[in-house]
């Protein structure tokens, strides 16, 4: 059985395993860490160019992160030394910034979590590197519209399977794979919360979504098998088959009629086709 925790502004949060549910408080600091968190990734495509490192990039994250006033939520979590998580090309999540360069033809994810006044603005995109064949330029494409028909279906009354079933039936129309071994989770106060949001499943099925729930929707969509493994480093997933892989995530807020994207781009970049 689903529990669920109404949480008030004096509440202490923790992890339970009961779906949280927040007033309007909860709201209006999602809005602010969600904003700063789209606004970092706003200025990044600018950087996402051949030649530069994703150790480069990482550090605009960091001190666009404190000059937001917030703190990355990913520096120090569970041993993680970056403040940002960037993926390239068959990496699928949690890559770990470092000297390498970007190259032309690259397909690179930035996932970025700034952690402002409590609260966490968890998003990603990803970013067309120079010029980019066809073929990887589909995949983020669709990679984007498979969250953003996750979106559509997530509202009051719905369930997660609804969500799950939008991503996946989209996605394997175009014979992508979709990632099974990492998912979204409930966010808000705490990074990483009830519920997994799995982004494949059955219509109706999964916990109900009421007003309140504060949830991430990250599709990971391959282009081959949905097959990943995790490197010896502990954190870097990679494609088994190599094939590329492209993210897409917006941190979301159940409301009375529908839902509301708190990490949504105010300048419109976060639609792939703007953002290259």
């Amino acid at each position: 059985m689903t529990h669920y925790q109404t949480i008030t502004a004096d509440d202490v949060v923790t992890r339970t395993g009961a779906i949280k549910l927040y007033g309007p408080e909860g709201f209006e600091g999602m809005r602010r860490a969600g904003a700063l968190a789209a606004d970092i990734l706003d200025a990044l495509g600018a950087h996402i160019r051949p030649g530069v490192t994703t150790e480069a990039i990482d550090r605009i994250v960091y001190d666009m992160t404190m000059a937001g006033g917030a703190v990355p939520a990913t520096l120090n979590y569970r041993g993680y030394t970056h403040s940002c998580c960037i993926s390239v090309n068959h990496v699928v999540c949690h890559g770990i910034p470092g000297p390498k360069t970007l190259k032309d033809g690259d397909i690179v994810n930035v996932d970025v979590t700034p952690l402002l006044d409590g609260w966490h603005g968890d998003s990603n995109r990803t970013y067309l590197c120079g010029d980019v064949p066809l073929k990887a330029r589909k995949l983020v494409e669709v990679t984007y519209e498979c969250m953003m028909r996750g979106i559509a279906a997530a509202k009051p009354g719905a369930h997660l399977g609804d969500i799950g079933h939008a991503i996946q039936t989209y996605a394997e129309a175009h014979r992508y794979g979709v990632v099974r071994d990492f998912c979204g989770h409930g966010v808000g106060r705490l990074f990483h919360d009830a519920p997994e949001v799995v982004h494949v499943g059955r219509i109706g099925t999964g916990p109900e979504l009421r007003p309140g729930m504060f949830f991430t929707i990250e599709p990971m969509i391959n282009i081959g098998r949905p097959d990943v493994k995790v490197l010896d480093d502990g954190w870097t997933a990679v494609t088994r088959d190599r094939s590329l892989s492209a993210q897409f995530e917006h941190s979301i807020g159940i409301t009375e009629d529908g839902c509301e994207i708190f990490t949504k781009s105010r300048r419109g970049l976060d639609v792939p086709h703007l953002a290259a």
